[in-house]
C-alpha cells in the first residue's frame, strides 16, 4: 500500500476528493492527512469523498504543524465526519510526547492506531517501545530504521518506510536546469525491504511553508513510469521569468511543455486530461490547481502501478 504524506490545505484535499471520485475500482492508497487549519470547512468536504470513494484515509490528530495542534478541536469539530471509525486510522506523531500519546489512546479507545516516528523520538527506550507494541498500536511509518525494523519482526505490526523524495528548488525557475530526476523505487522493493507500505510527501516539499508571493516562473511536476520499472519526475518550467507580469503566459509556456510530454508518453490520467484541457482551452487556472493537478496525477500513477 502506498500511504502518502499531505497537509489538509484546500488544494491537497481537492485532489484526494478528485482522485477518490476518479481512481475506478481498485485503490491501494491510504493518505495520511496532517491538519493545518483552523477552519475545518475543507475538510468537512474531503472526509465524506473519500468515504464515498471507500479511500480509507489516516488522520493526524497531534498536528506539528500549522493553527490547529489541539486533539480535542479536531475531534470536535470532525465530529460527524469521524464517527464511523472504521473509515479512518487515528494517527499521532511521535515526538517526545509518548506518555501524552498513551493517555489519549485510553481516553478516546482508540484500535488500530498509526504513529508516525519524528526525528525527536528515541525508538531504543522502553517507553516507546511499549507504546508501539501495545494492542492498540497497528501502523508504524519511520524514516529507514534497521534497528526497529528488527525489533518489530513477528509482532504483527505494519510498517511503512517514510522517505522525502520530491528535491524542491528555492526558485520555480531553478528546475530549467533539472529537466527530470529520478524520484522513487520504493513501490517495488518495500516489501522484500521488510516494509508493509511505503510513504513520502507526493509531488510537494516535506518542508510546511504558509502561503506564498506571486512566482517568477511556473513549474509543472509530473511523474512517470520508466521502462525499469523506476519513477521519475519532469519539471516543465516556464521561460519568461524575469518578472511577475503575466503569470498566465508563464503557465501557458510550461504546460505547451508539459502538453507535449504527456501526448509523447501516451499518459492518460484523469489529472493529465485535465491539465491538456486548460491548456487547450487557453484557460490557467491558477497555481493552486496546478498542485492539484500535480498531487492527483502523482496519486493516480502509483494506484495503476500498485
Amino acid at each position: 500500500m502506498y500511504y502518502p504524506y499531505l497537509r489538509g490545505r484546500q488544494f491537497e484535499l481537492i485532489a484526494l476528493r478528485e482522485y477518490a471520485h476518479q481512481k475506478g475500482d481498485n485503490n491501494k492508497v491510504i493518505p495520511i492527512i496532517e491538519p493545518v487549519k483552523s477552519t475545518f470547512n475543507s475538510m468537512k468536504l474531503a472526509i465524506p469523498k473519500l468515504n464515498s470513494g471507500n479511500v480509507r484515509f489516516a488522520l493526524i490528530l497531534n498536528p506539528q504543524d500549522g493553527d490547529c495542534k489541539n486533539p480535542e478541536i479536531i475531534l470536535q469539530n470532525l465530529s460527524r465526519e469521524l464517527e464511523d471509525r472504521s473509515t479512518w486510522i487515528p494517527t499521532f506523531i511521535l515526538t517526545n510526547n509518548l506518555k501524552e500519546v498513551s493517555e489519549l489512546l485510553t481516553r478516546y479507545s482508540f484500535m488500530e492506531v498509526m504513529v508516525i516516528c519524528s526525528d525527536l523520538v528515541d525508538t531504543s527506550t522502553k517507553e516507546f517501545n511499549n507504546l508501539v507494541l501495545s494492542a492498540s498500536i497497528k501502523y508504524i511509518v519511520t524514516k529507514e530504521n534497521r534497528t526497529l525494523k528488527r525489533a518489530l519482526r513477528g509482532q504483527n505490526k505494519n510498517l511503512i518506510r517514510l522517505d522525502d523524495k520530491f528535491e524542491a528548488q528555492s526558485r520555480n525557475s531553478d528546475y530549467l536546469s533539472i529537466p527530470e530526476q529520478k524520484f522513487t523505487e520504493e513501490h517495488t522493493f518495500f516489501p522484500e525491504d521488510g516494509y508493509n507500505g511505503f510513504s513520502d510527501y507526493t509531488v510537494i516539499a516535506s518542508e510546511f511553508k504558509e502561503g506564498g508571493s506571486t512566482p517568477y516562473a511556473v513549474a509543472i511536476h509530473l511523474t512517470y513510469q520508466k521502462d525499469n520499472n523506476e519513477i521519475w519526475i519532469r519539471h516543465f518550467t516556464s521561460e519568461s521569468n524575469f518578472g511577475r507580469e503575466n503569470i498566465q503566459g508563464k503557465f501557458e509556456e510550461a504546460a505547451r511543455k508539459a502538453v507535449i510530454f504527456i501526448n509523447e508518453n501516451n499518459i492518460n490520467t484523469h489529472a493529465a486530461k485535465e491539465l491538456i484541457e486548460y491548456y487547450n482551452l487557453q484557460k490557467y487556472p491558477g497555481l493552486g490547481m496546478v498542485k492539484k493537478i500535480s498531487i492527483k496525477h502523482h496519486l493516480e500513477l502509483i494506484n495503476n502501478i500498485l
